[in-house]
């Protein structure tokens, strides 16, 4: 038997393993910092709202088409919760630094920007519904919570620019 073909099939295993393009720094960090903010949310609006919880039917998800579609949804929903509504302030800082950090990263590490990605429809159907702030503020913080859930189980698709 030709040991050197043997011995030549194993190098090149060895040479295509170990030349598998690992992911860049910036990314993983980007990812571990994302993973702890939205945590830290989820946590958040699960003590301070979990009350709330049951009052609203569960609704069609938001869809997560990379860092972008994250933006704008997290930004949508930011803008439809009242600041009135009792102990939303933190939820909104918190939700604002996610979003910001967001599209920081994305300008210095996505070459091409994408377009603005257009208002998924379970957003822009309590868009529309703007008239009852207290209704729409409980169903935007819990669309926010399952967003997050669906986001922190999908971090590969941030990305994504």
């Amino acid at each position: 038997m030709d040991y050197t073909l043997l011995l030549l099939f194993s190098l090149l295993q060895l040479l295509s393993v170990g030349t598998a393009a690992p992911l860049p720094v910036e990314v993983v960090k980007m990812k571990s910092k994302v993973k702890w903010m939205a945590e830290q949310l989820v946590v958040r609006l699960d003590k301070d709202f979990q009350v709330l919880a049951g009052l609203i039917p569960s609704q069609p998800a938001d869809n997560l088409d990379g860092s972008s579609s994250v933006v704008t949804v997290l930004e949508g929903y930011n803008s439809l919760i009242s600041d009135t509504f009792n102990g939303v302030s933190q939820v909104k800082t918190e939700m604002s630094s996610l979003t910001g950090y967001l599209h920081q990263w994305r300008q210095g590490h996505c070459a091409e920007q994408r377009p603005k990605p257009l208002t998924p429809g379970p957003l822009q159907d309590l868009q529309s519904q703007k008239g009852f702030n207290l209704t729409v503020t409980i169903e935007a913080l819990m669309r926010v919570k399952q967003f997050l859930n669906i986001l922190l189980k999908n971090l590969d698709h941030l990305e994504t620019c």
